[in-house]
């Protein structure tokens, strides 16, 4: 039996490196050979118990790679083909993938989300990916692997926050936290047409990449209360869309407040614990406020839309990769992602 190398979830606190088999492709199915991969806050979730799966699972959900073998009923692709493989695999037959909804495939929340959470993941030399023929999206062969990382999540995932606050032209946008999410919908608000964006966080690397990616005000929230300053930015009446992108009481909240009458606040973030709602804020209920959340769109149609994204110039994501390691230091990797030292943004994972 072929053997490869894998990021195996053990418990909380831990992430090993691990040899387990490579696997096969089943009727419609398809296994990737990953070339590149990434580490999302996710994957941090999981790490520190916050986010249960089953001890012994492979992790990760951003493959980069090349076929390697095609299960039957899957065609028009072929052996050693360049693909992007969304971190959400929908089946696109289901009444939830077939309403539009395809995250949540299945009929349950987040049934979309398997790699890394119901099934194995994509840290590891080799991933099988369901529901093949929906999932699997060519590489054009002007892109570089580089160039294309970001689409499986983070691009998917913040210019969906930006997609569903249905950011019109000349709309005042406040993005709160400038992790690689919080960017990526940064960006996603310039594309949407935003005549002002006004990114928030304490980290200057990350303010001056906001700046970089579109944002046109930047606050440090621990120098200036980010609410009074986008109340100050509007004339008192506050930003037309507000994305929360990092998944705290206190960001949801700041979000709310600094919200008009009237408009939509989009949440990115994944929330643990107990998240309430201010009722002074809220309006008791009577603002005619919206709130929606998103969970990254997939399948290969959204990531064929991204990649034409960066091929047109439009946006260059490749500066988000601020550390590379071998699959064999994976370990090394998470510690350093998930302490946020060095100035990490995205740690690029090379098999």
């Amino acid at each position: 039996m072929d053997m490869m190398k894998a990021a195996v979830f053990r418990g909380p606190g831990r992430i090993a490196l691990e040899r387990k088999p490579v696997p096969r492709a089943g009727p419609g199915e398809a296994v990737v050979k990953v070339t590149l991969t990434t580490i999302c806050g996710t994957d941090v979730h999981i790490l520190k118990g916050e986010y249960p799966v089953a001890p012994g699972l492979t992790i990760g959900h951003e493959p980069v790679g090349t076929i390697a073998e095609l299960g039957s009923g899957v065609e028009g692709y072929a052996l050693g083909q360049r693909v992007v493989v969304g971190a959400i695999t929908p089946c696109g037959q289901c009444h939830p993938c077939l309403e539009g909804h395809q995250s949540q495939c299945g009929g349950h929340a987040i049934g979309g989300w398997r790699f890394g959470n119901t099934i194995d993941g994509c840290q590891a030399e080799y991933v099988r990916v369901p529901f093949a023929m929906a999932n699997l999206a060519p590489v054009p062969d002007g892109l570089s692997d580089e160039q294309v990382l970001m689409c499986p999540d983070i691009m998917s995932t913040g210019f969906g926050g930006a997609e569903s606050g249905a950011i019109r032209i000349g709309d005042t946008v406040a993005v709160f936290a400038q992790g690689p999410i919080g960017l990526c919908a940064t960006a996603g608000a310039r594309l949407r047409g935003a005549s002002r964006i006004i990114a928030v966080d304490t980290v200057p690397a990350r303010l001056e990449m906001a700046r970089r990616l579109g944002a046109d005000h930047v606050i440090d929230f621990r120098q200036t209360d980010p609410v009074e300053a986008i109340l100050d930015l509007t004339d008192g009446q506050g930003a037309d869309v507000t994305i929360e992108a990092l998944g705290n009481q206190q960001t949801f909240e700041s979000c709310l407040r600094a919200l008009r009458p009237g408009g939509t606040l989009s949440s990115l973030g994944v929330y643990s614990g107990k998240l309430s709602l201010p009722v002074d804020a809220f309006a008791a209920g009577l603002g005619d406020h919206k709130l929606v959340t998103t969970l990254c769109p997939g399948g290969k149609h959204r990531m064929r839309r991204l990649m034409d994204i960066v091929g047109s110039g439009r946006v260059d994501l490749r500066p988000l990769v601020t550390h590379r390691f071998p699959l064999d230091r994976i370990e090394e990797a998470y510690e350093l992602f998930a302490n946020q030292r060095d100035g990490v943004l995205k740690v690029a994972i090379v098999p």
